[in-house]
């Protein structure tokens, strides 16, 4: 099943810069896995924001929204989930 997820990152100021710096490098780590394993097949950034439009390919709602509560960034995120089905004018 292919989901577009749309996530915006809001890491409040009361943040220390060093524990959002290490949260960052973790969530890059657990995203280039899922990349690596196929279940993220697409990472695009949002020209001027902290934000990324993501394509998933999943089994289903449950396994993403396991991946997605998984991001070390997921409770600084608002996240939006978009069902996608094959377009029947596609080659």
């Amino acid at each position: 099943m292919l989901y577009l997820v749309h996530m915006v990152v809001r890491i409040p100021d009361t943040v220390p810069a060093e524990e959002a710096a290490r949260i960052k490098a973790e969530e890059k780590a657990y995203s280039q896995s899922l990349q690596r394993s196929g279940k993220w097949p697409s990472i695009w950034r949002v020209v001027g924001e902290y934000a990324n439009y993501s394509v998933f390919d999943v089994e289903s709602n449950d396994e993403l929204h396991t991946l997605l509560s998984q991001l070390p960034l997921f409770p600084y995120m608002d996240i939006s989930v978009t069902p996608l089905a094959r377009h029947p004018s596609a080659i």
